[in-house]
């Protein structure tokens, strides 16, 4: 390599990186966007900053400037006038999308995240709890006394479900099943989809007793709600009994010992010849760990024992809850399904 090439070399090093740290930036500006209903705003074609602050309640020259940042890391268009219009980025914003990202733009970006981030360095060199540090509670507790928070973070759930593991659905076979207990399954979005593909599958969502008095009254009066029951409890105490068990996104909120005593749980209220269902990311190779490295850290960061884990360490924890494995749907990119029966 020559100098020159050297020097360009590193100029692009330092470019990249500071894309990379610049970062947050853009995860804020997303945040304001889907906080003042942008995406909604411009639905029906473009707008001035002075007509969306008129609307937002904003201030004209401040909402320029924040929707000039939106055209500046490419959400939004300008005609180089005075107007702003959408683009299919900022459009997955839109409330009324099927598959918004609104609530997740939302969640991932609330105070309890973003408290707790701040302090992965400290966590790192000791047993520090990054969330309970932040929030003076651990992460659960604390969306118990935030109803706002913790209605954001069922709604985020509820959109990464359909996002990252909506065709975890098509890979369930719910043919001779007769109840189905969705475990610390929020607003149930697994179970419903379960539900449409199997107009005849009865289920329960079972969630901490908050939970369910928010998401319970407006589900009970749906078209799934003659199909649905919603129990309160503690999975580590007790879980209602049925012949499939939803775990999603639940098992990589604990230890290795909480795990199995959630597993163990729903082992010993299964029917004859029921089975449990994982939906998770597995973790990969360390040379090309992918997005679900990234998960694991904020795993770590968010809950107390979270984390992330490889096939094995999943076979790992059924084997010590009188489980075995029994067919695996991996998904490198998404969230895989991983079914397991009493042995």
């Amino acid at each position: 390599m020559t100098q020159a090439e050297s020097l360009h070399s590193d100029a692009d090093a330092h470019a990249m990186l500071l894309d990379i740290l610049f970062g947050y930036w853009s995860s804020h500006i997303l945040r304001s966007l889907a906080t003042l209903s942008v995406a909604d705003h411009l639905a029906d074609g473009p707008l001035t900053a002075a007509e969306l602050a008129a609307r937002t309640g904003g201030v004209t020259d401040r909402t320029f400037r924040l929707l000039r940042a939106g055209v500046a890391i490419g959400v939004l268009k300008s005609d180089g006038d005075e107007h702003f219009e959408t683009t299919p980025l900022l459009d997955t914003m839109r409330k009324d999308s099927q598959r918004s990202l609104y609530p997740v733009v939302v969640g991932m970006t609330a105070p309890w995240i973003t408290l707790s981030w701040r302090l992965l360095p400290e966590a790192i060199q000791s047993t520090m709890l990054p969330a309970n540090s932040a929030l003076g509670t651990d992460l659960f507790n604390y969306l118990e006394g935030n109803p706002e928070e913790g209605r954001q973070f069922s709604e985020m759930m509820a959109a990464l479900t359909t996002l990252w593991a909506g065709d975890a659905a098509d890979l369930i076979d719910t043919t001779n099943v007769g109840c189905a207990i969705d475990v610390g399954g929020a607003s149930g979005s697994l179970l419903r989809l379960l539900q449409e593909r199997n107009p005849r599958l009865r289920g329960v969502i079972f969630d901490r007793p908050n939970v369910i008095r928010e998401i319970a009254p407006p589900i009970a009066v749906s078209d799934f709600g003659s199909r649905t029951d919603f129990v309160g409890g503690d999975f580590f105490a007790s879980v209602p009994a049925g012949d499939l068990y939803l775990l999603k996104m639940i098992l990589h909120d604990w230890d290795d010992e909480h795990c199995v005593t959630i597993l163990q749980r729903c082992r010993e209220a299964m029917e004859p010849g029921g089975r449990i269902v994982i939906i998770e990311m597995i973790m990969g190779d360390p040379q090309t760990p992918g997005f679900v490295a990234l998960m694991d850290l904020n795993m770590l960061v968010a809950c107390p024992d979270g984390r992330e884990r490889t096939l094995d360490e999943f076979d790992a924890l059924l084997r010590a809850a009188g489980l075995q494995r029994t067919e695996t749907h991996p998904k490198p990119l998404g969230h895989s399904v991983i079914e397991a029966c009493a042995t």
